[in-house]
Formats: structure tokens, C-alpha cells, sequence
């Protein structure tokens, strides 16, 4: 008995760190994310249609290969509108944050971005009749403070470094992802990931009236390549094996990196610092999310927090 339970221990530890090694690897995958879009010269719409296509056509190629055609039409009929609802988030999504990376700072939008559990939160309340601690309340109210601020520099005629318009985008795109979360909550018995590559091909058809996909050079359609086809489908892949193994607050915690260090990459390459703004109301957003995720740790039995 002793020894099955030490082999059972092990087996969990051991999942615990690969989930936390997969979790971290995917992450720190997806900083680069705002400097490559930076990098390409070309205008949002383009971005949005060749985001649309490669991610979603990466994802349905590798379940194709490893399940089967028939998986992919079982998940769209069993999500239903849920289905629907995901796939129509993530394009908004997708408009929301290229949007946004093309009109306001890179900081400002990762910022804002960090905020989507707040509004899952209070989408949780309102759709799924969850109920919200006071603590949550209180890291809602103290984040969407720090996203007043970030977003006050917009307002700021003097300071030339945000754009109000970029701003809304980037909480568009907060209140899409938020909304997707929520929606895959409900339905958490059905794998969602076809439906985000039909929101993902949903954004290329919008954008293709408008777009010049074969206007972008062969440096341009490297990176575009690069992160359409590897980075990103690799590290979605990653975010989402690793939380099975990994508590939500550690994810929470891990994914909080992403906000600062892809400021740090797009700083570090092209000189973009960020504005006075941003790093006030950035630091109060991440405070309050670190928080709530610590106080979330700290409400799991010690086993369950160390084994996943």
C-alpha cells in the first residue's frame, strides 16, 4: 500500500513539473509575438488574413494527422452555439489584438490583454451563476483601475505615446478572449479547438476584401511563416496541454511573463519604451492578478497544490 502510494506521488510530481515545463515553454514562446508583428511591414488587415489562415490550417492539419477528419466534425456538432459563440470570440479576438498592435503601444496592449480574467470573472457571474469571492471583486476592482490608467494616456494630448483608439481595440479583444473562456467553461466536455480555427478562418475571410496578402516580400513572409506555422500553433499547443497538469493560479501566474517581456523583446529590438501610463497602470493590473492568483494557491489543499 505504502509503495503504491509513493509510485502514485511520483507519477502526479512528475506531472506537475512537465505541465509547468510545457506551460512555461509555451509562454515564453509567445513574448516574441508583439515584436514579430511589429517587424512585418504590413497593415493590419493582411496580418489579420494571414493570422486567420496559417494558425487554424497548422491546428486542423495536426488533428487531422493524429485523430482523424472525424474529430473535427464530432467537436463542431457537439459545441453547437457554444461552438459558434468560440469561433465568432476569437475572431474578434484576432481584429481586436492586431488592431490594437497597430494603434496604440505594444505595453498598452499586453497590458489591457493581461485583464481578460477579470472580465471572465464577471462574465462567470453573469452567464454561469458562479459565485465571486470578495477577494475576486476586489482584484476586479483594483485591475480595471490600473486599465484606467493605461488608458488615461490615451486622453493625454501631451503624451503622443498611446492612441485612445488602440487602447479600445486591445479591451475589445480582453472582452473576446474573456468571452471564449467562459464559453469553454460551459461546454468543457467538448474540445473547442476546431471552433477557434473557424473563428480564425471567419478573420480571414473579413479582412481578405481589404487586405494585400501578396504584397509582403520574402523577408516578411519568413516571419510571417514563422510565426503563423511554428511559434504560435506550437506554443497554443503547449498552453493548453500544460494547465490538465498544472493549477489555474500557476497558469494565471506563468502567463502574467507575457505582459513583461513582450514589452521588454519590442524595447530591447525597435526602441519602443513604454509610456508613464502604461508602466503605472501595468504594474497595478499585474499586482492585482498576482494576488489573486497567490490567494487562489494558497485556498488549495497542500497535496492538490503540489501535484496538480
Amino acid at each position: 500500500m505504502q509503495a503504491e502510494y509513493q509510485e502514485s506521488a511520483a507519477y502526479q510530481a512528475s506531472q506537475y513539473r512537465n505541465g509547468f515545463a510545457m506551460t512555461l515553454l509555451g509562454v515564453l514562446l509567445i513574448t516574441p509575438d508583439a515584436l514579430i508583428v511589429r517587424l512585418i511591414d504590413a497593415d493590419a488587415w493582411t496580418m489579420v488574413f494571414w493570422r486567420g489562415v496559417l494558425v487554424p490550417t497548422t491546428f486542423l492539419c495536426f488533428l487531422t494527422l493524429r485523430f482523424g477528419p472525424s474529430m473535427i466534425r464530432d467537436s463542431l456538432k457537439v459545441g453547437g452555439t457554444a461552438g459558434i459563440g468560440v469561433a465568432l470570440c476569437y475572431t474578434g479576438t484576432t481584429f481586436g489584438f492586431m488592431g490594437a498592435l497597430h494603434h496604440t503601444s505594444t505595453a498598452n496592449t499586453l497590458v489591457i490583454l493581461a485583464a481578460s480574467p477579470f472580465f471572465a470573472a464577471l462574465l462567470s457571474r453573469l452567464i454561469l451563476k458562479e459565485r465571486t469571492p470578495p477577494q475576486t471583486w476586489a482584484a476586479i476592482v483594483i485591475g480595471f483601475a490600473g486599465i484606467g490608467v493605461v488608458m488615461f494616456e490615451g486622453l493625454d494630448a501631451g503624451a503622443g505615446r498611446a492612441s485612445l483608439r488602440g487602447d479600445a481595440m486591445a479591451l475589445f479583444a480582453a472582452l473576446m478572449l474573456a468571452s471564449s473562456f467562459v464559453l469553454i467553461r460551459r461546454r468543457k466536455e467538448v474540445n473547442m479547438v476546431p471552433a477557434t480555427a473557424v473563428g480564425g478562418y471567419f478573420a480571414a475571410l473579413i479582412a481578405l476584401p481589404f487586405a494585400a496578402p501578396l504584397a509582403v516580400d520574402q523577408d516578411q513572409a519568413l516571419l510571417i511563416g514563422l510565426l503563423g506555422v511554428v511559434l504560435l500553433p506550437v506554443c497554443f499547443g503547449l498552453i493548453a496541454l500544460g494547465p490538465r497538469r498544472l493549477p489555474a493560479a500557476e497558469v494565471s501566474l506563468l502567463m502574467l511573463l507575457e505582459t513583461i517581456i513582450g514589452p521588454i523583446w519590442v524595447w530591447a529590438v525597435i526602441g519602443e519604451v513604454p509610456g508613464p501610463y502604461a508602466v503605472i497602470g501595468g504594474l497595478i493590473v499585474l499586482g492585482a492578478l498576482t494576488a489573486h492568483a497567490i490567494w487562489r494557491l494558497k485556498r488549495r489543499p497542500a497535496v492538490s497544490a503540489t501535484t496538480g
